[in-house]
């Protein structure tokens, strides 16, 4: 039909008596106008007419027939970073549970070496200069799965904890960032859903992080996960699972808005179209977490004494205790206070920054792994969205 069309424009142009001048534009117009037809029509097609007209005007029509999987290139570039309207929120927390399986699971090994390295009175079997000389000591010493042990209550906290994380910051974010700046990225948005995120996280791992620390300190009593779990609650009741609670999200709060601010802002550097691209969501994803876990280091010290109730700090705490007064029996360290205190008293400024190398090494490649996996699945769902409603309106 479009073709039709236009070989009745050109005779006209071709009729005798008619000024050229004006033929010529007003074929030019129609002629333009009509290969915008053929273009929408097929999105398979390109046109191109030689500008010069003469008396009897010569078009140049070259039709250029793409391939099938480059037809829809004339429509906009889908923005993956949104996953598409109508996805349901479980897409978000399967990504996250993933990224959040994988990332805990592969960085085991150094997260107990930092456990331990936070230690505020190490036992000499358990003094050791760095990351490196821990791991090998520990295989050495006390076998070659000590590393990962307790890694399957981590595993099992890890999926739910982050399924939440990951879908309540995405829903946040896009929701705030709709109301603060439309069509742009807000970096108080971004803050504000990490802290948001960071509240059911931290209420579904905290129990898991308990168990996992008691279990990753030197000569640990517990046999296996159930036997640490069982031994909690007869001894110190179910309050030991949440004795951090308070204190991991004094740290997590900062932790997750600086992490998320941090990422965001590095993307909008390293990939300000927000296309697919992993080495910029690893590069950003291990800046990021470095960032934050060097300034919240303090307070993953005080998280990991009140997790582990280390028995040298109590002693100290009974020792130090006012002349006179009985000894307590079954003392606990409890609440951020008597913890930034007990850590000050056993060794002042420095103890603070305990394992902070540890830290470090544990999150960079941590949060790297966690944003690039994550960052891959909503771009492959994204791409399967996007492939099915194409077929369908294919099939229209």
């Amino acid at each position: 039909m479009e073709a039709s069309g236009f070989v009745s424009r050109r005779t006209s142009v071709e009729t005798p008596g008619v000024d050229s001048r004006v033929t010529g534009t007003t074929a030019r117009a129609e002629l333009r106008w009509l290969g915008g037809r053929v273009m929408d029509a097929t999105g398979g097609f390109a046109g191109s007419f030689s500008p010069r007209m003469t008396r009897e005007p010569e078009f140049t029509v070259e039709l250029h027939r793409t391939a099938p999987e480059t037809s829809t290139s004339a429509e906009p570039e889908m923005d993956y970073e949104g996953l598409p309207q109508g996805v349901a929120t479980s897409t978000h927390m399967l990504a996250g549970s993933v990224a959040g399986i994988m990332e805990h699971c592969l960085m085991y090994p150094i997260d107990c070496v930092k456990t331990r390295m936070q230690s505020l009175h190490p036992e000499p079997g358990a003094r050791y200069r760095n990351v490196m000389d821990a791991l090998r000591r520990i295989v050495q010493t006390e076998g070659v799965w000590r590393p990962i042990r307790g890694v399957n209550v981590l595993a099992v906290g890890a999926g739910p904890a982050h399924a939440l994380y990951f879908a309540c910051y995405e829903k946040i974010k896009f929701s705030l960032s709709g109301a603060i700046h439309p069509g742009a990225n807000s970096h108080f948005a971004n803050g504000v859903a990490g802290c948001m995120a960071t509240l059911l996280h931290d209420a579904i791992m905290n129990p898991a992080e308990v168990v996992k620390q008691r279990m990753q300190m030197f000569n640990s009593p517990y046999r296996g996960v159930l036997d640490c779990m069982g031994s909690l609650l007869r001894r110190e009741g179910p309050a030991a699972f949440y004795r951090s609670y308070t204190t991991q999200l004094t740290m997590n709060v900062p932790f997750q808005a600086l992490h998320f601010m941090t990422y965001e802002y590095l993307q909008e550097l390293l990939n300000p179209h927000r296309q697919y691209n992993p080495s910029s969501h690893v590069v950003s994803g291990a800046l990021a977490g470095a960032v934050a876990a060097a300034a919240t280091t303090p307070l993953d010290v005080c998280k990991t004494l009140l997790n582990t109730q280390e028995a040298q700090a109590i002693h100290v705490i009974q020792t130090e205790a006012t002349v006179g007064a009985p000894a307590r029996a079954g003392a606990r360290i409890s609440g951020l206070g008597e913890a930034f205190r007990t850590v000050y008293r056993m060794g002042g400024v420095p103890a603070f920054f305990k394992g902070v190398q540890a830290r470090i090494i544990y999150q960079m490649p941590s949060t790297a792994i966690s944003w690039s996996v994550y960052e891959f699945f909503k771009y492959f769902i994204t791409k399967r969205q996007r492939q099915r409603r194409l077929r369908g309106d294919g099939d229209k």
